[in-house]
C-alpha cells in the first residue's frame, strides 16, 4: 500500500471514538503518522497528544474554513469539541459549516484526504528556540535608495534565549546590500547560511519572553532592487504583513501575490492602489515556504502610473513625477 492510502487509513482510525484524546493513545496511531508527526518511542501519552494536536492543526490551516472545521471535529482538536464520540463531534460542526450530518462526514473523509497529502509535503516544523508573532515588512522603491524595513516581534520558546539566527529576505540582487540594526540587539559579524543573520539580545530572555527589534536593508544604488521581495522563514510566523511602495514613474505592469509556494515563482496577480503600493498580510506561515511579492519589472505605459489617470506628460525615468490635483496626494 502507498504512504497516501496508509495515511488516510491511519486517520480514518484515529477520528474514531475520543479522537487524539483516546486512551492509549500510542496504539491507535499508525507507524506512518507517527513518523510524519515526529512522534518518537520515548513519547507518552502527553509528548503524543500534542505533537498529533500541532501537527493536525498546522496543516488543518491551509484547507478550506469548511474542511477545517470538519477536521477539528473530527479528531477533537480543541477544548470545546472534546466529545466521546465522533457522531457527537459532526453534530457539532454541522451547524458551524451549515451542512446536515451526512455532508459533514464526506467533508471530513475530503478533508483526510488532503491531509495525507499535505503532512507528506509540508516539513515537520523542528523545535526551535523562539518563533516569529509578528514581522512588518516595507520596501521603498520609490527613493533614489532602495530599502527595506523589518519589524520584528519575538517570543522565547526556551529559557535563556541570548541569541537569534534569522533569515533576510530574498532579492534579486543587483549589487552590495548594507545591513543595519535599528534597534533591539547587534548584528553578529559572519551570520549564517543561506543569507542568515545573528543577532545578540541586549538581555537573555525566559520562555514566554516577548523582544523587538529592527532591521534595514539598503541598497547603494537606484533601482538594484527588482522583480520580487521574498522571506522563506526558518522560523514558524504568526502574522507576516508587507508592503511594496513602487516610484510613480516605475509602476509594474503586473504584481503578484506569492502565498506557500517554492521560490519567486507563481502567485496571484494583485493590482497597485492609487499610491503606487501594495499591501499583503500572511497568516500561519509554514517554515521552508515562500512569501511576499514578485513584478514584472516593466513600467506600465502612459495608460496607468499607479493613479488611475492619464499622464500624458510622464518624465523620464529617474524623474518624479509631481502629483496632479485632485488626486489626493
Amino acid at each position: 500500500m502507498n504512504t497516501h492510502a496508509e495515511l488516510v487509513r491511519e486517520l480514518k482510525s484515529l477520528r474514531k471514538g475520543r479522537g487524539v484524546h483516546a486512551g492509549r493513545i500510542g496504539e491507535r496511531i499508525g507507524p506512518t503518522l507517527r513518523l510524519l508527526c515526529g512522534v518518537t518511542e520515548d513519547d507518552g501519552p502527553v509528548a503524543i497528544r500534542e505533537k498529533l494536536v500541532a501537527r493536525l492543526t498546522g496543516l488543518a490551516e491551509q484547507l478550506p474554513e469548511d474542511m477545517r472545521l470538519a477536521t477539528v471535529a473530527a479528531f477533537g482538536l480543541t477544548a470545546d469539541v472534546r466529545m466521546p464520540l465522533y457522531r457527537d463531534r459532526v453534530s457539532w460542526a454541522a451547524p458551524r459549516i451549515d451542512r446536515d450530518a451526512r455532508t459533514v462526514r464526506r467533508r471530513v473523509d475530503d478533508a483526510i484526504d488532503q491531509l495525507a497529502e499535505l503532512v507528506v509535503t509540508v516539513p515537520l516544523r523542528p523545535d526551535r528556540a523562539w518563533h516569529i508573532a509578528e514581522l512588518h515588512a516595507v520596501a521603498t522603491l520609490d527613493r533614489p535608495r532602495h530599502e527595506v524595513l523589518e519589524q520584528y516581534r519575538i517570543v522565547a520558546d526556551h529559557d535563556g534565549l541570548h541569541e537569534l539566527d534569522f533569515t533576510s529576505p530574498a532579492f534579486e540582487l543587483r549589487g552590495p546590500l548594507d545591513v543595519d540594526v535599528l534597534y533591539g540587539g547587534t548584528l553578529c559579524p559572519g551570520g549564517t547560511a543561506r543569507g542568515g543573520l545573528s543577532l545578540t539580545l541586549p538581555e537573555p530572555l525566559a520562555q514566554g519572553d516577548m523582544h523587538a527589534f529592527a532591521v534595514s536593508y539598503r541598497f547603494p544604488r537606484p533601482r538594484v532592487l527588482r522583480s520580487y521581495v521574498v522571506h522563506e522563514l526558518e522560523q514558524s510566523c504568526d502574522l507576516f504583513d508587507l508592503r511594496v511602495r513602487f516610484a510613480r514613474y516605475r509602476i509594474p505592469r503586473q504584481v503578484w501575490t506569492l502565498r506557500d509556494v517554492t521560490g519567486p515563482h507563481g502567485g496571484h496577480q494583485q493590482p497597485v492602489d492609487r499610491a503606487g503600493e501594495i499591501h499583503q498580510r500572511f497568516q500561519r506561515l509554514l517554515p521552508g515556504r515562500s512569501y511576499g511579492a514578485r513584478w514584472d519589472g516593466e513600467e506600465a505605459g502612459n495608460e496607468f502610473c499607479g493613479h488611475h489617470c492619464s499622464c500624458a506628460d510622464r518624465s523620464a525615468p529617474g524623474t518624479p513625477v509631481p502629483p496632479k490635483s485632485g488626486l489626493g496626494m
